[in-house]
């Protein structure tokens, strides 16, 4: 892809704004995606952090469940933060009654699995997709990811602490997915792997 990349961030709820300003600074053109028109104009796709049941409703209560899941079949580049990673998850752990997600990552995740609001958290990641100091990450009400599938790249593991080892980075192919918040830091690194996945499709 040659031209500057039209990233939209899906604007139905959650950190619409922070996203767009990491992906803007780094040379993107960026749209706030609320509608299935909007989502032909686009190169790549976040799916922000925020609140998944919330997301997932309000997703469908405009018409976009499935307009999303055909663009993501059709290998439309996505990164999901949070929220945004059980949204891209085909299975989800502890979820509500019928909740429901885009998929297409062949991975198992739990919601809320690191705990409530009171057990955010951050900590120092080795993320070795972009290099090093470590990645300072943070952590809201996170999930974490129980089972990968084989086409499934394991990114990031928590490295200390009760949790350790637990996988909270993961890529499938065009699509990726965290469980920490990246656009919260002034790390700009995840946002510039992703506009790279985007650039290559």
């Amino acid at each position: 892809m040659s031209h500057r990349p039209t990233v939209g961030v899906l604007a139905l709820q959650g950190d619409v704004r922070e996203h767009r300003r990491i992906l803007a600074a780094l040379g993107a053109h960026t749209v706030a995606v609320r509608t299935a028109d909007e989502l032909e104009r686009i190169d790549g796709l976040v799916i922000p952090g925020g609140e998944s049941t919330t997301m997932w409703r309000l997703a469908r209560a405009f018409d976009l469940l499935d307009p999303l899941r055909k663009k993501i079949r059709a290998g439309l580049p996505a990164y999901g933060s949070c929220a945004g990673m059980i949204m891209l998850a085909d299975h989800v752990e502890d979820g509500v009654d019928g909740q429901e997600t885009i998929g297409g990552m062949d991975v198992t995740v739990r919601r809320n699995a690191f705990g409530r609001q009171l057990d955010s958290f951050e900590a120092a990641l080795e993320f070795p997709a972009i290099g090093q100091p470590a990645l300072h990450a943070v952590f809201i009400r996170a999930p974490w990811v129980e089972r990968v599938g084989p086409d499934v790249e394991v990114l990031a593991r928590v490295a200390a602490g009760p949790t350790a080892g637990r996988i909270v980075g993961v890529r499938a192919g065009r699509l990726l997915a965290t469980a920490f918040h990246p656009e919260l830091t002034a790390d700009t690194r995840v946002h510039g792997y992703f506009l790279e996945i985007v650039k290559e499709a």
